[in-house]
């Protein structure tokens, strides 16, 4: 990573088209050129993997799979495996996400393709080979989930919950696992040619990982060795952070915790290999809470707010160690956000990964150390705010007088310049190699362009990016603040 260069983030959920939803296809290609016509090098997206109630991808079905919303019904009419007029029966134009709709629709409309598609192909074939060690779980679990009305793996019939015999379960479900892995086979063909076309126009794809997997996952279900369970396969404990300027209550993500003692003693292997795949999809992985190596907290079950739990040591550099001498060249950004004791400040120097610095933080504390004066090094990524955040110009509107005026003793407001254009120039003549900015802050829109608010249901993971976005003054604007 050398040389000073700038980024977008945007999801692909976000991105114009008349399927309810971002997809692989046309306007995918488009947002790639438009990243190039701006002089930008990287794209961040968020997790790519499934979504299931609540719509975020940091709670997925599976750490591996690719959501299957994302494949684009244009490309698989192209390939003939959908009639256009029929395909355009299921378009809806909405100015959000609307997963209820997704979730009625869109299963079908890929099983009408899957009936034209020859489970033959060599390709196919090979790309089931390649990922059994992750996809026939994946695919015998969804199987199972949809039979049982999506319920979750817990409250499913003993041979189920408890894998008894899973050469019966492969039989009994056997048309069902062919439709899972044709899903995402198209996800991931549809995908590298995207990645593919990204990179030959020098843009990287940044990814990210979210540390923990869902309960309700092939994950779990499939290795319960690999995380805290009784023996009914329920957690003992689950995962959070405490109170904090986000909510007073903590964060309860619920998540099951890692049984790090076995992980360690097979060096990791489900690790290894859950990076191995994401390499797949993206050149550069952010791991989310990356606090969580040096220690993480913990609830346990039955609590119902984060406020009481504990922190326990994490398994540290022990674990980075391994990734070195299995993905040596793996270009990694540690998402060091939240309560920032010296054990992590300890295990990011160790790493040499680059942490985050985010300016909308910066300006709660006139000793802070996301103030661009206190950014010291190079080797960070900086941003205006994350997708956890508001949009800038909902923060510069929301934000007490007191940081109003730091941040125009900050800043220093140009003539003629919005308070966004003046975060923006802020951040990229900091000395970070890296600046990624929310394209909604490039755009200036308000709560309106939020992508989630944490500890919160309803609207998060909906935004949607307008069709018209791509205009000359937005490519002037965007070119201008990231030449800096």
């Amino acid at each position: 990573m050398s040389g000073k260069k700038s980024g977008i983030l945007l999801p692909i959920f976000s991105l114009p088209s008349k399927y309810s939803i971002g997809s692989l296809g046309k306007s995918a290609y488009k947002f790639v050129d438009f990243l190039k016509e701006c002089g930008q090098s990287y794209w961040q997206v968020l997790p790519l993997n499934p979504t299931i109630f609540g719509d975020s991808p940091y709670q997925s079905p599976s750490a591996f799979a690719g959501n299957h919303y994302f494949i684009d019904i244009d490309m698989l009419v192209k390939d003939g495996l959908l009639d256009k007029d029929y395909a355009e029966g299921f378009a809806k134009e909405s100015e959000r996400i609307d997963y209820g709709y997704l979730f009625e629709s869109r299963l079908f409309l890929l099983k009408k393709a899957f009936e034209r598609f020859d489970i033959n192909k060599k390709d196919y074939i090979e790309f089931k080979e390649q990922n059994k060690f992750w996809l026939d779980d994946y695919a015998l679990f969804m199987s199972i989930k949809e039979y049982n009305n999506n319920s979750e793996w817990s409250e499913w019939a003993d041979d189920e919950k408890y894998r008894k015999n899973i050469p019966a379960l492969c039989r009994k479900y056997v048309g069902s696992m062919e439709f899972w892995h044709f899903a995402q086979y198209e996800f991931y063909a549809q995908y590298a040619k995207l990645k593919k076309y990204a990179n030959s126009k020098g843009i990287e794809i940044i990814g990210d990982m979210p540390i923990y997997v869902a309960y309700d996952s092939a994950d779990v279900w499939s290795n319960p060795d690999n995380y805290l369970l009784d023996e009914k396969l329920s957690p003992t404990l689950v995962a959070g952070v405490p109170p904090d300027l986000f909510s007073e209550d903590g964060q309860l993500w619920g998540n099951p915790i890692y049984d790090w003692k076995k992980m360690k003693k097979d060096k990791f292997a489900w690790w290894v290999e859950r990076l191995k795949v994401g390499y797949k999809l993206y050149d550069v992985i952010r791991i989310d809470h990356f606090r969580g190596f040096a220690g993480y907290y913990v609830v346990e079950k039955g609590e119902k707010t984060a406020k009481k739990g504990e922190w326990l040591k994490g398994v540290g550099i022990t674990f980075f160690d391994e990734l070195n001498k299995q993905l040596p060249d793996a270009k990694i950004i540690a998402e060091d956000l939240g309560v920032i004791t010296p054990d992590v400040r300890r295990l990011l120097k160790k790493t040499g990964y680059p942490g985050m610095k985010v300016l909308q933080f910066a300006f709660g504390d006139k000793d802070s150390d996301y103030l661009p004066k206190n950014i010291k090094s190079s080797n960070c990524i900086v941003y205006t705010g994350t997708h956890d955040n508001m949009t800038t110009a909902q923060w510069i509107d929301e934000i007490s007088d007191s940081e109003k005026e730091l941040f125009k003793k900050v800043c220093k407001p140009k003539k003629g310049e919005t308070p966004c254009e003046s975060l923006i120039r802020v951040a990229m003549s900091t000395k970070a190699e890296r600046v990624i900015i929310p394209m909604a802050d490039y755009l200036e829109i308000g709560e309106e362009g939020r992508i989630n608010a944490p500890s919160t249901t309803g609207d998060n993971w909906t935004w949607r990016l307008d069709s018209k976005y791509n205009t000359a003054k937005l490519r002037e604007k965007i070119k201008r603040l990231s030449q800096r």
